[in-house]
C-alpha cells in the first residue's frame, strides 16, 4: 500500500480550451531524484509518445549535492527529444549551498533547459511563459517576474509553490504548479496538522482549479519526500492542452 503509489505513475490528461493557445505541454513536477522510483528512460518514453510542444518542470529535483549526478541523468533524458524544456526551482532545490545549486543549475542548461528565476520568455510568438522563483523559500518577485510581459500578452505561470496565488492578481491564461506531492499521504486532515500554507488547509492541493476566473493546475509529482512512500495517491506526469 506504501510502494506501490510510488511505482504507479499516471500521464494525467487535462483540457482547458478556454486557455486558447493551442498548445499541448507535458509538465514534471517534484522529481526528488533521491527518492523516486520512475526511472528517467520511463520519463524519455513518455516525451516521445506524446510529443509535447513544451515540456515544464516545477522544481524540486534534490535538496543534496551528491545527487546531481542523478539529476544530471534525468535532466538529459528529459532534454534528448530536443523538444524545449523550461524550469523553476523548488524549496529542496534551495537546501543546496548556493556552489551546489549553482551547479544544478548548470547541469539543468547543459541539457537544454531554459531555467526562468523570476524571469519571463516570448515564446514562439504566441504567449509568455513566465517563471515565478519559489515562494516557500522567499526567492519569489512576482514584479520581476512580470517584468516584460506586455499588456494583452497571453501569460503562462510556472512555479514551485502554489500558495504564490495568494500575492497574485488573476491575470494569466493558466498556471502550473507542484509542491503538496497530492499530500503524499493521502488522509484528508493531513493538512490540519503539517503546515502547507493556506491553500493545502483548505483541500486546494491537487488537480485543476480555478482562482479569480482563470485556471490553475497542481500536479500530484513524480517523486516523494522522506519517508519513500505514498498512500493513496499516486505519481503523475501531465499533458495539458491549451
Amino acid at each position: 500500500m506504501l510502494i506501490v503509489p510510488t511505482q504507479w505513475l499516471k500521464l494525467e490528461r487535462v483540457r482547458v480550451p478556454s486557455a486558447n493557445l493551442g498548445i499541448r505541454v507535458l509538465q514534471i513536477s517534484d522529481v526528488h531524484v533521491e527518492f523516486t522510483r520512475i526511472s528517467a528512460r520511463r520519463i524519455n518514453r513518455i516525451i516521445k509518445q506524446q510529443q509535447p510542444d513544451y515540456i515544464c518542470v516545477t522544481g524540486d529535483f534534490t535538496q543534496k549535492a551528491k545527487h546531481l549526478p542523478k539529476v544530471k541523468c534525468y535532466a538529459e533524458a528529459i532534454g534528448e527529444a530536443g523538444i524545449p524544456v523550461y524550469a523553476v526551482l523548488g524549496n529542496h532545490d534551495y537546501r543546496l549551498a548556493e556552489p551546489e545549486r549553482l551547479r544544478l543549475i548548470s547541469i539543468l542548461e547543459q541539457a537544454g533547459f531554459t531555467v526562468l528565476l523570476n524571469d519571463s520568455v516570448l515564446i514562439d510568438g504566441k504567449f509568455r511563459l513566465v517563471g515565478i522563483d519559489d515562494y516557500g523559500s522567499k526567492k519569489s518577485d512576482i514584479e520581476k517576474a512580470l517584468a516584460k510581459v506586455e499588456v494583452e500578452e497571453p501569460v503562462v505561470v510556472i512555479t514551485h509553490d502554489p500558495n504564490i496565488l495568494l500575492w497574485m492578481k488573476p491575470q494569466f491564461r493558466y498556471l502550473m504548479a507542484g509542491h503538496f506531492h497530492g499530500m503524499q499521504f493521502n488522509v484528508p486532515p493531513l493538512f490540519r496538522f503539517i503546515n502547507k500554507g493556506i491553500l493545502a488547509a483548505s483541500g486546494i492541493i491537487k488537480g485543476l482549479h480555478w482562482y479569480g476566473g482563470c485556471p490553475i493546475y497542481i500536479s500530484r509529482g513524480m517523486g516523494q519526500t522522506s519517508p519513500n512512500a505514498r498512500l493513496f495517491i499516486n505519481c503523475e506526469v501531465t499533458l495539458h492542452e491549451l
